[in-house]
């Protein structure tokens, strides 16, 4: 019953919302879809990317950057980064500090966040191309269970289901959930319940994200995304 509910909502997100496109890279030209909040980048029903080195350690600066922050406040800092040519993990690791912190100022919290980005370019040096386990990612300091299924999913392309405050408040509005459950009990609720499928996981990440941020503070959810219908 509740495996046929959450697919039934992810198709019913799908259909009002469409493919997401998610996560965004700086220097794609593409039609973007009608997202809030959105600039550019995004990659609707192109689930091949991230292809290049460069293009994977983009996303996972970003999955540190967007850390209590609107993506779009990351996005500055990431053009920040850009700017200073140092979407590289050799570059930004060679960057004065004071340099680097004006740079991540955007995305807030900039003492804590560039010792992160320092931490996390450290790691994927050290991958030298391969792929990490969960367990390896964690182990990062500054990277917890969120950020650590987001570079999983989104850089590694891996079926890592990414759960945030915003799905556990939809699902506990509609009662699949408790709202005390913990992360990693909601995201095996999830996987548990959902094919084993790369473009699957990022779509409905990234769905919850977009219906939630268009209403969750205008109505309850139950009215908006009514699962008996």
């Amino acid at each position: 019953m509740k495996e046929s509910i959450i697919f039934k909502i992810y198709e019913k997100l799908y259909h009002i919302y469409g493919p997401q496109g998610w996560w965004p890279l700086m220097d794609l030209e593409t039609e973007n879809p009608d997202k809030t909040g959105a600039t550019q980048g995004y990659h609707p029903l192109d689930y091949d990317l991230p292809i290049t080195p460069e293009q994977k350690y983009e996303i996972i600066l970003g999955t540190i950057l967007t850390q209590n922050t609107a993506w779009t406040s990351a996005e500055k800092a990431l053009e920040n980064l850009k700017n200073l040519d140092v979407i590289h993990p050799e570059r930004l690791l060679l960057l004065d500090d004071e340099i680097l912190k004006n740079a991540v100022r955007p995305a807030g919290f900039l003492n804590q966040k560039s010792v992160y980005l320092r931490n996390i370019s450290q790691f994927f040096l050290s991958l030298k191309g391969k792929t990490p386990a969960r367990s390896e990612i964690l182990e990062v300091k500054g990277v917890g269970n969120e950020t650590a299924d987001s570079i999983l999913l989104y850089a590694y392309r891996k079926p890592e289901f990414v759960v945030d405050a915003y799905t556990k408040r939809i699902f506990s509005n509609l009662g699949l959930v408790d709202e005390k459950i913990t992360y990693m009990d909601l995201k095996k609720f999830f996987e548990n319940n959902l094919p084993v499928d790369v473009p699957i996981y990022q779509e409905y990440h990234a769905l919850i994200v977009e219906h939630a941020k268009r209403y969750y503070r205008k109505k309850p959810y139950s009215e908006i995304l009514d699962i008996n219908k």
